[in-house]
């Protein structure tokens, strides 16, 4: 992507992007369910074999229910929003920092009535996310507000952090 060892700057543009950096959809359609989010890959370095990636929720949007065997962390940059992390919900904030540990069933939504953004940091070499299965599903819906939470129920009434 970039010249090994060269200075470089991305420069911040108005809507949430950066000068030379592609918008990109979320993931393959049809691959895993999601709504109304984008992402954009603002650094990714093999000597740190790691990428940084900036995600837009459009209001109403989510990413992917998932687990996966790497860890990452999501750094929030806009807005408010909820977060599934294992068996429990969270309201998250501008600047909040989530660590996701490996295996942990994850999710983040936006409220109906704004859009909600987050810089994520992975291994640039990553398994590949897995979706809950029926039964895992029904285990995790077995709790009130993960159910709520998955249904998007309460989006706007749990995002003050």
């Amino acid at each position: 992507m970039d010249t090994p060892n060269a200075p470089l700057i991305r420069r911040f543009a108005e809507a949430y992007s950066w000068d030379g950096v592609d918008h990109l959809p979320y993931k393959e359609d049809g691959a895993a369910p999601f709504k109304a989010i984008a992402r954009q890959t603002l650094f990714s370095e093999a000597e740190l074999a790691c990428e940084l990636r900036y995600f837009e929720m459009a209001p109403g949007g989510y990413s992917t229910l998932e687990r996966h065997g790497h860890v990452h962390a999501v750094m929030i940059l806009r807005g408010r929003g909820r977060c599934l992390l294992g068996n429990a919900v969270h309201a998250v904030a501008q600047y909040d920092l989530v660590t996701i540990p490996p295996w942990t069933w994850h999710q983040f939504r936006a409220p109906a009535d704004a859009a909600f953004g987050f810089l994520c940091m992975v291994n640039a070499s990553r398994d590949r996310p897995q979706l809950p299965s029926a039964e895992e599903l029904r285990i995790l819906r077995a709790d009130a507000d993960v159910a709520a939470f998955l249904d998007g129920a309460a989006a706007s009434a749990s995002t003050e952090a």
